[in-house]
């Protein structure tokens, strides 16, 4: 009888979710699964033209079925099934729902099924610009700094934000709302059969960067806090919750509904969950005063270090600061970028509206050819733009931009910002416009750098996951000239549902504790990244612009003028 123990870590990202099924012996990934969600694909439930960004729970549920049945198929079916010990997710965040009293999102009862206001409220959705402002106004009137372990700036991506925005436009699902549920909390409870919100187990990460959960507060601010903001959220912190698990402790075990969904036993330990940047840091194998720089459509950046050495330091202007939220017993810290492969996203699809909009009313190809070039030359272009971006002399370098083109996460959250790109002239070709965007996003991480360092937090050097740190050289080379440090970049493709898969190793009772966890299952780096010297100086002049412009940008927007740049 084989000795052999697996766990499972699922990751569900801003596009897809996936699951990884992995030895606990030495992290080696056995098989993996990646699920689309449908209705996300069809942009259905989303509006961006006011950043409104919706997922029906039923995206989630299918996924999660499907990956991690289709994990165990690929890897001989019933046989390694009963070898599986646990599985832990990670989210992205802060993803919350309206629920009733049994849990359920509103999305999966009656009269609510299309209602996006009864959905996953996306990390990326802004429509909470106007709460989130005036979160951070009414703060200024108490004598606790109730802010003071998110950075000082309340956010509308976050918890509260969202929460208070539903409530004032839809007062079916306000009446209808038990309680209020990040996606990292959901799925465990859903694994787990739970069917009383009481019984939810909180994440001590979700609470405590995006909800204003803090130990030094007993919990979450007090009622005075959120009535006297507003009297719809009189009396519904009750409805909440007080006690937080870090993501080393169990959530409970598989129910028989879904143990006999999944073709597993009603033994495997669910672990609590945690948001995708959190526990990708862990299975990036993250150091302390190491920054783990998630790059995907947006960045997360995190950051751990002994408790003990920020005592009393509180760090301005990031997203948060939380004891436990990535390593139990050490501090983690968080920082992000709100749009870096978007920003690459939304150049790609600017310059193929001929090919998404003229070439199937083609009369000299047909329809199904159209679509097969249309497919061919996408995938072709970000490649091609960074190799012929990466031939560009550097002293011919007039094109500036910011990268704010979904609002600023870090440093000093502000998503009213907006992106900018000046120095155009008749000689900008796409290759240029190009170069430009992907410093901004590079300079856009050196000024989340530089703020830990001002405030007295050490950065060692960087720790590089996601997609954009694996598929792109050219990117993560000026990302190292830039910041001035060398980047490793993790050998596991699927890194943050590693990090799930250590930390239900650890919750199975199979490690003693996470770091046991990361060192029998990390996997290691592939590659590093050093600076080029001979960048330095076209670099730090081009940052100081970058910081220059960006002030501009932002005299202007409180002025509420709208600047002009050519």
């Amino acid at each position: 009888m084989s000795t052999a123990n697996y766990v499972i870590g699922v990751d569900y990202g801003t596009d897809s979710v996936r699951s990884v099924l992995v030895d606990t012996a030495n992290g080696k990934e056995i098989s993996a699964s990646v699920f689309l969600y449908p209705r996300w694909q069809k942009g259905l439930y989303c509006k961006p033209s006011i950043n409104q960004f919706r997922q029906h729970p039923l995206d989630y549920i299918e996924g999660l079925t499907h990956t991690i049945k289709d994990c165990l198929a690929k890897a001989g079916g019933a046989e390694i099934a009963h070898l599986v010990k646990g599985i832990s997710i990670d989210t992205t965040g802060s993803s919350p729902v309206a629920v009733d009293a049994s849990g359920t999102p509103l999305a999966l009862t009656p009269g609510f099924e299309e209602n996006p206001n009864a959905m996953f409220v996306l990390w990326k959705d802004h429509t909470a610009v106007k709460e989130a402002a005036e979160i951070n106004d009414h703060a200024k009137n108490f004598p606790v700094n109730y802010l003071k372990y998110v950075g000082g700036i309340y956010s509308s991506e976050w918890f509260w934000s969202k929460l208070l925005r539903i409530f004032r436009i839809d007062a079916a699902v306000k009446n209808s709302t038990e309680s209020w549920v990040e996606h990292c909390d959901w799925i465990p409870f859903l694994l787990t059969g739970g069917n009383d919100i009481a019984t939810m187990k909180r994440s001590r990460c979700a609470a405590g960067h995006k909800a204003l959960w803090a130990e030094e507060f007993d919990g979450l601010p007090p009622e005075s806090f959120f009535s006297s903001l507003d009297p719809l959220l009189a009396d519904f912190r009750e409805k909440l919750f007080v006690d937080t698990y870090t993501s080393d402790v169990s959530a409970g075990t598989l129910s028989h509904e879904w143990a006999d969904k999944l073709g597993l036993k009603t033994d495997v330990v669910i672990g609590v969950g945690a948001f995708d940047a959190h526990m990708g840091a862990v299975g990036g194998q993250i150091e302390p005063y190491y920054l783990s720089k998630v790059m995907g459509t947006s960045t997360c950046d995190i950051l751990v270090a002994p408790n003990q050495d920020l005592d009393g330091k509180l760090i301005s202007g990031i997203c948060g600061q939380v004891n436990g939220s990535v390593i139990p017993g050490m501090a983690g810290l968080e920082a992000g970028q709100s749009a870096f492969g978007d920003v690459y996203a939304w150049f790609k699809n600017l310059i193929s509206w001929p090919l998404n909009h003229l070439l199937t009313e083609s009369n000299i190809i047909d329809e199904a050819t159209a679509i097969a070039l249309k497919d061919e030359l996408e995938s072709k272009i970000i490649a091609n733009l960074s190799k012929q971006a990466d031939a560009l002399d550097d002293d011919d370098y007039a094109e500036l931009a910011i990268d704010w083109l979904n609002g600023r996460r870090t440093p000093d959250a502000n998503q009213e910002l907006k992106g900018a790109i000046t120095g155009l002239g008749l000689g900008t070709d796409a290759p240029r416009f190009f170069r430009a965007l992907a410093a901004a996003t590079c300079f856009g991480a050196k000024a989340i750098v530089d703020r830990f360092k001002e405030q007295g937090v050490p950065v060692k050097g960087i720790i590089g996951i996601g997609g954009v740190a694996k598929k792109s050289s050219y990117i993560m080379q000026m990302m190292a000239d830039v910041l001035e440090m060398p980047i490793r970049i993790h050998r596991f493709e699927h890194t943050c549902a590693l990090g799930a898969a250590m930390f239900a190793a650890v919750a199975a009772g199979i490690y003693p504790n996470i770091e046991a966890a990361m060192a029998a299952m990390g996997t290691g780096f592939e590659k590093e990244y050093t600076p080029d010297i001979k960048k330095q100086k076209l670099y730090r002049q081009h940052y100081q612009a970058y910081l220059g412009l960006g002030r501009y940008l932002e005299k202007y927007n409180k002025k509420d003028v709208k600047p002009y740049l050519s």
